[in-house]
């Protein structure tokens, strides 16, 4: 996978600003926004009908919310009317000053009470939304994390490991963010405009129409000034992910960045995208201010107006002092709306990025469905057949051609050949992590896509892997020896995992550690040698207790006496099960019922140790050529 290099992230920038110099045609189509339900405008509407499903169960939480809104706008309109009926009723009453300052006093009061009102009103409402937002979060992201556990392996392949934690983390906390930015914060805000607008208009039209004079101009320049900053915000998620999955692979290879010398490039590298990225914030920020402050003169043009047209009406005798006083405070009050519907929009764009790329990845199609009425597996393993077994990553290209064998139930079969040969597909196949492109693999008859592939009863509840890539968790050895007892089973106690240790021939060596089998390991085992993150891979196998078992050159690149204990391991757990063997040296399978010749993706021989040298083939000429390459030891290298 080719790592995310500045250039590229500098090439979308280019290209976004030659996007927004560029006016765009109504049948403009751009690759990027347009998906399988069709144009971008579509498309939005049709995730958006997918947001609305997730919020239906809870349109009850969302109906009291508004209800709760309706209210607290109701209560902030009244006590400005309050200030009203104060100012007129002071000036023009002929009561004495402490009959005037005991009204003044108790109207006083009641705004006071009406404020603390509004504003625990306010305070539940909110809480009850974060409570909303804490509820969608939680099952988007399950949702997320369980579709993306099913994603074929070709799809995950495409993912940058910091695209997935983005889509998890910052994409689904802006999506939740959604309902309270798109849905509830605007909608209440524009009811509460809506009320404010209807008291001014019932107060005095003429000084409510001299105080929006300018909205529309003001609203014209927003809406053109939001269709700039989307586009800019989906761009910096993507530059963003690129940075994220650039860390993630230095750190993760630090070794190599040291040993090649390549600490200025990697830092150089992440200097240059984490500035584009915060070039392009600047730029959607550039935007917003622009927004944000035309908002920002219209109430204070409002308010002058509102006092100097004011000051005319009541010179006039057509307006009272209490009219001014009332319309400067409501023009106040519209501030808080105006800002929150700007700021409302500005985030729903980061929102609807986000949207877009979580809801792409759930309607990515699952890793093989299970067929209607799938099949449990057996609990025993008769037969594996390989019927004419043909296979493609990519079409045109095969790496596996009209493959046929059978292996009986209980037996070891040894994959060798040349590198690229075929060895690993053909047990990824075994695995189900792919299906035949042609022919069919069968499990005692049955082709192995009838039968349910995972849970209790599926079809990998038979399987367990040992690679030579051995991937262990950051946790205790315990943990990770743990992790192989096969799912909805009991969970394994201390004793059965100090079994499996001591059958791995890591006992000893774990029980040396610090902490014993609760020793924290490290990300991918890092604190351990080669051979003791392999014995504890063997553990971990031993312990799920398969039926099938893949041994993907388990022994490959270790020392001679971790290779010796880890053998005395294999043959141990190799025991009535049936077992796929990918060969690095001679030894390992000498043994085997069966040996399989691959070449350029063909079964080329068949048969046991002794069977092949007797041909004089493809594989007595490998083990020749390994003998005399090792001065004697036979070697048998076969990498795919």
């Amino acid at each position: 996978m080719k790592r995310p290099h500045a250039s590229r992230i500098r090439a979308r920038d280019l290209t976004l600003r030659k996007d927004e110099g560029t006016e765009k045609k109504p049948a403009e189509k751009k690759p990027a926004e347009v998906g399988a339900a069709g144009e971008p405008k579509q498309r939005r509407w049709h995730y958006l009908r997918q947001y609305w499903g997730w919020l239906k169960p809870s349109w009850r939480a969302l109906l009291s919310l508004f209800g709760l809104a309706l209210l607290a706008a109701g209560l902030d309109l009244v006590w400005p009317l309050l200030i009203k009926v104060m100012v007129d009723y002071l000036v023009s009453a002929t009561m004495g000053p402490g009959e005037k300052l005991r009204w003044l006093l108790m109207c006083s009061a009641g705004v006071v009470v009406l404020l603390v009102v509004k504003q625990g009103i306010e305070l539940f409402r909110a809480y009850r939304t974060a409570v909303l937002n804490a509820k969608l979060l939680v099952r988007l992201r399950r949702r997320l994390f369980k579709a993306l556990l099913g994603l074929p392996l070709g799809k995950l392949g495409d993912f940058k490991s910091g695209g997935i934690v983005s889509r998890l983390g910052s994409d689904v906390d802006q999506v939740s963010g959604l309902v309270q930015q798109a849905v509830i914060a605007p909608a209440v805000s524009v009811l509460r405009i809506v009320l404010t607008i209807a008291v001014l208009l019932y107060l005095s039209w003429e000084l409510a129409v001299a105080t929006l004079v300018a909205l529309p101009a003001v609203g014209a320049m927003t809406l053109i000034w939001l269709r700039k900053v989307r586009p800019i915000y989906r761009s910096m998620v993507e530059d963003r992910s690129d940075v994220d999955a650039r860390v993630g692979e230095t750190f993760g290879g630090i070794r190599v960045v040291r040993a090649f010398r390549r600490e200025p490039r990697e830092a150089r590298e992440y200097g240059v995208g984490t500035h584009t990225v915060i070039r392009k914030m600047l730029r959607a920020n550039r935007a917003e201010f622009l927004i944000e402050n035309g908002w920002g003169l219209l109430i204070p043009m409002a308010s002058l107006i509102v006092v100097g047209y004011g000051g005319y009406l009541v010179i006039e005798g057509r307006g009272q002092i209490g009219d001014i006083v009332t319309f400067q405070i409501y023009a106040v009050l519209l501030l808080g709306p105006v800002i929150q519907i700007v700021a409302s929009v500005s985030q729903t764009q980061k929102s609807l990025a986000a949207m877009e790329r979580v809801f792409d990845t759930l309607a990515e199609p699952v890793d093989k469905p299970d067929r209607p009425n799938a099949l449990p597996a057996p609990t025993a393993v008769d037969e594996i057949r390989f019927d004419r077994v043909h296979f493609e990553y990519r079409p045109g290209t095969a790496v596996l051609n009209d493959i046929s064998f059978t292996v009986p139930g209980g037996t070891t079969v040894a994959l060798v050949g040349p590198s690229g040969a075929g060895k690993t597909t053909l047990t990824d196949l075994v695995c189900r992590f792919h299906d035949p492109s042609a022919g069919r693999i069968t499990l005692n008859g049955t082709d192995l896509r009838n039968f349910a592939l995972t849970g209790r009863s599926g079809y990998r509840s038979l399987l367990a892997v040992v690679q030579q890539d051995t991937f262990l968790f950051d946790g205790s050895v315990h943990a990770n020896i743990a992790y192989g007892r096969p799912p909805g089973a009991r969970r394994a106690t201390r004793e059965e995992v100090v079994l499996a240790a001591r059958r791995a021939n890591a006992d000893e060596f774990i029980s040396a550690m610090p902490e014993g089998y609760e020793t924290a390991i490290g990300e991918r085992g890092f604190k351990l040698s080669g051979g003791q993150r392999q014995r504890l891979s063997i553990a971990r196998a031993i312990l799920a207790n398969p039926r099938i078992l893949v041994l993907d050159e388990a022994t490959s690149n270790l020392d001679t006496e971790s290779e010796q204990l880890i053998q005395a391991a294999l043959a141990d757990l190799v025991k009535d099960r049936t077992t796929f063997v990918i060969a690095h040296r001679l030894s390992t399978i000498t043994h085997a019922d069966q040996i399989l010749v691959l070449e350029a993706g063909r079964l080329v021989e068949t048969g046991n140790h002794e069977e092949l040298l007797g041909r004089r083939g493809l594989y007595f000429e490998m083990v020749e050529r390994q003998r005399m390459g090792a001065g004697g030891e036979i070697e048998l290298r076969a990498k795919v």
